[in-house]
């Protein structure tokens, strides 16, 4: 049953966030950002909108002309591709190329920034898995795995090596990380699963019963972490099998949770504005 004091009560006086992704039947932000707005007494409601990529420039371009929308939030496949539609972006999404919210600014100018790093390196150190110091496999360049790179380098890790199918979308990261971070990270081929504490899948391969794995992990070493940032579900199949191998799991959910105070202030929550009409 929905507890009705976790429900935003719509008015006309309401301001709008949405996200936008393709699919969008998998985000839990609605679920964790609503509940939040409530306790903070704000006036909001943040809705998902489904868009295809060929659409997301005049969708985005609409949502713009919105007088009451505030901001946007961005999943896959998308968070590249925003940051061309954005007229100022943060120095985390210049590294990463990717962004995953956009706010209206006062001037009526859109603003855009990344805390998915961020998320991912504050869920390991929550539970236990700190990156620092650790050899890392990241399968996925693209827009979360981008800002994933960025921050555990960021924080740390002895060896990143990446691997994506895509091998421009690859070169393109390593030659972004390589301007900023001189040693410690390469790209791969094919994911090597020998000698890493903590694989990663920062891929959407998961979010469908039929994708294949995005790597094998019964090659990796004993004690290795295995993460995934795919949310739903939850026990994604490359978790289950990691389980099943006896390797410490970690969650998509976790990324998220800890975006949440990111998000806050990023929006300046509890300073909601009445944008330009």
């Amino acid at each position: 049953m929905t507890n009705a004091s976790a429900v935003p009560r719509i008015t006309g006086t309401t301001r709008l966030f949405s996200v936008l992704g393709d699919p969008v039947t998998q985000v839990r932000s609605p679920m964790l950002i609503n509940p939040m707005f409530v306790r903070l007494g704000i006036d909001a409601v943040l809705v998902p909108v489904h868009v295809a990529p060929e659409h997301l420039a005049e969708v985005c371009a609409g949502l713009k002309r919105i007088g009451n929308l505030d901001g946007m939030f961005i999943t896959v496949p998308h968070k590249v591709a925003v940051c061309g539609l954005a007229d100022r972006m943060s120095p985390a999404v210049e590294i990463a190329g990717s962004a995953n919210v956009m706010r209206r600014e006062s001037d009526g100018s859109w603003y855009a920034d990344n805390f998915d790093g961020v998320g991912f390196v504050e869920g390991l150190v929550s539970t236990g898995n700190s990156p620092v110091g650790k050899r890392v496999l990241l399968v996925g360049a693209g827009g979360a795995g981008a800002a994933i790179a960025a921050a555990l380098l960021a924080a740390g890790v002895s060896e990143l090596s990446i691997h994506d199918r895509d091998t421009a979308t690859l070169d393109a990261l390593l030659r972004r990380l390589g301007s900023r971070w001189r040693v410690g990270v390469r790209g791969l081929a094919a994911p090597d699963t020998g000698a890493v504490d903590i694989a990663v899948n920062a891929t959407p391969l998961g979010l469908r019963p039929e994708d294949p794995l995005p790597f094998a992990p019964h090659g990796l070493p004993p004690g290795c972490v295995v993460a995934d940032i795919v949310m739903k579900p939850r026990e994604t199949p490359l978790l289950a099998a990691a389980a099943a191998l006896g390797y410490r799991v970690h969650h998509g959910s976790h990324m998220l949770d800890h975006q949440l105070d990111c998000y806050r202030r990023f929006f300046r929550l509890g300073e909601i504005r009445t944008g330009p009409t």
